[in-house]
């Protein structure tokens, strides 16, 4: 039986945002000069800032200076993270086109990470997106924990359906299923992703896989095949998730996109300038990408 890729792939850069505030502090014209260079390699969607309390994350606190400073592209989303109100007004004033908030598929994860149950981070979500709506701003929905928990082991697929379900009603246009430790393997990341296509449309999943244990590109290409086509990645392989021990990082776009280009996938980017904006980058940060694909093609 002959097996059927999507033929395009959406990928969702996260670097800029997710990989950042995970790092040592750069400059606000590192950040800026990160976002432009992404655009200018063909990202189309990229995740620029940040509006949570500085004091949790003080790698994100320019956030509305990154926005301002962008030269923007026509035809490239500029996305924001916002965790309550107050992070959905400064993005909104900041002129993020568009908004994502975020749930955990592991009530452990939620009570560590956002200081509330599912369900009440849920309920905090309801006027995010009743103001999101009215302003006619699309809003993506995270899910995190989705193979796996640091405090809880393994989730019940059957627990990942339902937050995504419940995002996913709520309004968000995208859901993206985060394994935020990184334990995932191809066969319960393609169980994972099934079950949650049966209550929430497979085009409106994306992936979100962290590289852990180096299973992220082999869970990714176990999951094309169930038709999902949108996947988030790290340029240069940037950031973790600081309230993961071990957690080591996003899949980097580069080594996504020289995978996704052996198999006839398009992306609409250039490698050889991903790489480029990659480099710069870890050049700023003082250190080697964590990209393969990237120190490769730089030796």
């Amino acid at each position: 039986m002959a097996i059927s890729y999507p033929q395009q792939v959406s990928i969702f850069e996260v670097g800029a945002r997710d990989g950042l505030q995970n790092e040592k502090p750069v400059t606000t014209q590192d950040k800026i000069v990160l976002i432009e260079d992404l655009a200018a390699a063909g990202v189309k969607r990229i995740e620029a800032a940040s509006f949570v309390s500085p004091k949790w994350v003080p790698q994100m606190a320019d956030s509305a200076d990154v926005l301002a400073g962008i030269t923007r592209h026509k035809g490239v989303t500029y996305s924001a993270l916002t965790p309550n109100l107050k992070g959905l007004e400064l993005a909104l004033d900041a002129g993020a086109d568009e908004v994502a908030i975020f749930g955990a598929a592991s009530e452990s994860f939620s009570l560590k990470n956002i200081n509330c149950s599912i369900e009440e981070s849920i309920e905090r979500f309801i006027p995010v997106m009743e103001l999101a709506k009215a302003k006619n701003v699309p809003v993506r929905g995270y899910v995190s924990c989705t193979l796996g928990c640091p405090y809880e082991g393994e989730i019940a697929v059957s627990e990942v359906a339902r937050v995504s379900e419940l995002l996913y009603k709520m309004g968000c246009y995208e859901i993206s299923l985060g394994d935020t430790i990184g334990v995932g393997t191809p066969l319960n990341a393609r169980r994972m992703v099934e079950a949650v296509a049966e209550v929430v449309p497979k085009d409106k999943l994306a992936l979100h896989f962290h590289d852990t244990y180096g299973q992220a590109l082999v869970n990714i290409l176990a999951c094309l095949e169930t038709g999902v086509s949108v996947i988030d990645s790290s340029v240069a392989g940037l950031g973790g998730c600081p309230y993961a021990k071990g957690a080591s990082g996003n899949l980097a776009t580069e080594d996504l996109v020289y995978m996704l280009h052996g198999l006839g996938i398009e992306t609409g980017i250039d490698l050889t300038k991903l790489v480029n904006a990659g480099n710069k980058i870890s050049h700023a940060l003082g250190r080697q990408s964590g990209s393969k694909v990237a120190r490769a093609l730089s030796e």
